[in-house]
């Protein structure tokens, strides 16, 4: 695996507590040295994308960890907005969700997600989950420049 890896911003839109305690977790775990921004809402990280608010000199993340099931604007809509922006389209997105329903899968897709993690239950498997995410993302794939 290559480990010159340019660190990425990555924004993670998250409402519970413990699942961002937990993506905290394994990002510092993993020491690629990734910064993770958090929002909780919809509403708030479509203010982070458009730099709205207070998040004015917000960076463009190189991936978003998307919810589905948010307050204000669920995560199908972000998805749909960001997928439909010809300035953030190119935004890796991957759903990081606790549905496994295949109706969700599905939709995630035909918006145009780039992955899609059902959240593991058990701690150590969420850390390795995000931490696999993380890897792939950065080591692996190659990313446009923002």
């Amino acid at each position: 695996m290559m480990t010159d890896a340019e660190p990425i911003d990555v924004l993670l839109v998250e409402d519970d507590p413990g699942d961002e305690l937990m993506t905290r977790e394994a990002f510092a775990d993993n020491k690629i040295g990734n910064t993770l921004h958090v929002v909780r809402d919809g509403e708030e990280a479509l203010d982070f994308l458009y730099r709205r608010g207070a998040h004015t000199e917000a960076p463009r993340p190189g991936l978003i960890l998307l919810d589905l099931n948010l307050p204000k604007y669920d995560g199908r809509e972000v998805l749909r907005q960001i997928k439909s922006d010809s300035d953030l389209n190119h935004i890796p997105v991957v759903v990081l969700t606790t549905s496994a329903a295949e109706e969700d899968i599905l939709r995630s897709y035909k918006l145009h997600a780039n992955a899609y993690v059902t959240k593991p239950v058990d701690l150590d498997q969420f850390i390795a989950a995000v931490q696999q995410i993380d890897e792939f993302f950065v080591q692996v794939v190659r990313l446009p420049h923002s």
